[in-house]
């Protein structure tokens, strides 16, 4: 059986959005394969996440992945010395391109350094009211409906998957794991389908020693490759990162995935992985990420 590669691109910021979508796109298209989409639809606060600063490994991250020159000065100050720009509706090209080009696209957020900051003290109420402003502008400038959610720093809740599961995507993406499952948190089952990250992000890898060696730039495309075990594989990438400074790393990582056989895919087609069952739904570290994510239990 051919093994698969979904790329997901999560588009964070405004600098991601104007500048990094378009080029990814130029990739997708040059390369003739089909990615999934998951936009912040509404306000960019990147400069807010500053106070992460406290939290274990954010500023270590930072260092390694040279931040401020990979997100520009601009984007970090956005929310605090800036005023946060909307990211989608004053500029609707990008998104309206990726669809135009049959790409996936979904909804990530309203706001993302919200929801990754504060999601645990997020009513029901409050997370459905950022999810429909996003559902919202996504049906206004597209023409229908998004049919997958996919979660800002892979942050969950029973709150936020009961909300999910009420708005009736077909499917999300918010769980970092093995293969696609139906979750349970705190003893309850949840619709709909989690298709989860199964690879290290580029943040994640830059600077860190995994399998006994420190991944770089130079290496970087063999690691995730070597890590490609799965029949369905899922990349994570960001549009202000491989989108602009890392956009030859991407490239070269789908030149190389080809070569050695792989196809590309959208995330969608995980639905129709076979044997697909219940797994519980936790709060996990992962190496070189600053506090926990949403991770999926075998």
């Amino acid at each position: 059986m051919t093994k698969k590669i979904a790329i997901k691109i999560d588009v964070d910021t405004k600098r991601g959005y104007d500048v990094g979508v378009p080029r990814m796109l130029d990739v997708f298209k040059q390369e003739n394969i089909k990615a999934s989409f998951f936009f912040s639809m509404g306000t960019d606060n990147s400069g807010k996440a500053i106070r992460r600063i406290f939290r274990k490994g954010f500023l270590a991250k930072m260092l390694r992945t040279k931040a401020p020159s990979t997100y520009g000065f601009k984007t970090m100050m956005y929310g605090t010395l800036l005023p946060a720009p909307h990211i989608v509706e004053p500029n609707p090209a990008p998104f309206l391109r990726a669809i135009k080009e049959n790409h996936e696209c979904g909804i990530h957020c309203w706001d993302h350094v919200y929801w990754q900051d504060k999601l645990p003290y997020l009513s029901e109420e409050t997370i459905r009211n950022e999810l429909t402003k996003a559902i919202n502008l996504f049906e206004k400038l597209a023409g229908f409906k998004a049919k997958a959610c996919a979660a800002p720093g892979w942050q969950v809740t029973p709150r936020s998957l009961k909300v999910q599961q009420e708005l009736g995507f077909s499917y999300c993406s918010d769980v970092r794991g093995y293969y696609p499952f139906y979750p349970v948190m705190n003893g309850k089952k949840y619709l709909p389908l989690q298709i989860p990250g199964t690879l290290l992000t580029m943040d994640e890898c830059l600077g860190s020693t995994l399998d006994g060696k420190e991944i770089t730039e130079e290496n970087i495309v063999d690691y995730w490759l070597s890590h490609c075990d799965q029949d369905f594989n899922v990349l994570t990438i960001h549009s202000e990162m491989e989108g602009l400074k890392q956009l030859p790393v991407l490239q070269a990582f789908i030149k190389k995935a080809k070569k050695l056989g792989y196809e590309f895919i959208k995330l969608e087609e995980g639905k129709n992985v076979p044997n697909i069952k219940e797994c519980e739904v936790y709060h996990g570290y992962l190496p070189g990420r600053a506090g926990t994510v949403a991770r999926q239990r075998k």
